[in-house]
């Protein structure tokens, strides 16, 4: 470990830091090495001083959400993950048609707050996992609506430690994707439409049983792999591929969503890469389709 990064994090962040932290319990697939650092920020000042500090002795910097479209590698990850779960990241506020959520909150609880006070318009993103920030950066949605069409500003910090404002004719959604490119977001507010509660509700348990009814059960450890292609389905393409419930190691593609890999018991990270090179190579020859990933691979 470099002697500045020891020092930077026991020196400033010694409270809310923690040491050779294992990553598979903040994942969805629960796999993956430690962090050198796992740090924590309670407030935004701890969150400039962490990235002012990483910048400064070019140390790398993970953001981690709630580990939703996350893969963490067998070896740990170098340098420091930060994840931004503490109260001033994950604040929800209502006021109007106009909703100001932390990026750190999950986006359960948004849609929640925004059903609780009649505001439509998130009910196709019931039953994502994912947080605030971590939605809006990759644009979350399907087909029957996406969270970038409700944005109206994001706040983020930039590699130097500045907060800044991103307002809407700034900002650039498309299919599973967004122009933010600073390194952290930490709040946003969206503008959403009226409607009754009990309505609202209906949608979201028809949303909820239609999702639960076509993914992997809920016991299971499991993330969803690629884009879907224009006007295609990555989960159909695997079929045709050959590919519904092939095994790497204790990795598997399941057999109710072919575009999720379920880490069964003793899977590695190693095994879901594995895995993500077969149905990537065998769509490819079989299909003539090069699928774009949507999971993110941490680096070490």
């Amino acid at each position: 470990m470099p002697k500045n990064l020891e020092q930077t994090v026991l020196t400033q962040f010694a409270e809310i830091a923690k040491r050779n932290e294992p990553l598979a319990p903040y994942t969805q697939l629960k796999i993956g090495g430690p962090a050198e650092w796992l740090v924590q920020p309670r407030s935004m000042e701890e969150l400039v001083a962490l990235i002012k500090g990483c910048t400064a002795e070019r140390i790398s910097m993970h953001i981690l959400g709630n580990g939703g479209t996350v893969l963490a590698p067998d070896e740990g990850v170098r340098g420091v993950v930060c994840r931004l779960n503490e109260p001033g990241f994950t604040t929800i506020f209502v006021e109007g048609r106009r909703v100001r959520a932390g990026a750190g909150a999950p986006l359960s609880a948004l849609i929640s707050e925004a059903a609780a006070h009649g505001l439509s318009g998130l009910e196709s993103l019931v039953g994502v996992h994912g947080t605030v920030g971590g939605a809006i950066r990759c644009n979350a949605g399907d087909r029957s609506g996406e969270i970038g069409q409700y944005v109206r500003l994001v706040e983020v910090v930039d590699a130097e430690g500045r907060q800044l404002k991103r307002e809407r004719e700034d900002l650039r959604f498309a299919y599973r994707w967004s122009n933010i490119d600073d390194p952290v977001i930490t709040a946003a507010e969206l503008e959403l439409e009226l409607d009754h509660p009990e309505v609202i509700v209906k949608r979201l348990r028809k949303t909820w049983i239609q999702r639960k009814a076509s993914q992997p059960f809920s016991f299971q450890a499991c993330c969803r792999v690629f884009k879907n292609p224009r006007g295609l389905s990555a989960s159909s393409l695997i079929v045709q591929a050959g590919l519904a419930g092939r095994t790497v190691g204790a990795a598997e593609i399941s057999d109710r969503d072919a575009n999720f890999i379920v880490a069964n018991p003793g899977a590695t990270a190693r095994d879901i890469l594995g895995l993500i090179d077969l149905m990537r190579s065998q769509v490819r020859e079989r299909c003539g389709i090069e699928l774009e990933l949507e999971i993110t691979m941490v680096s070490q």
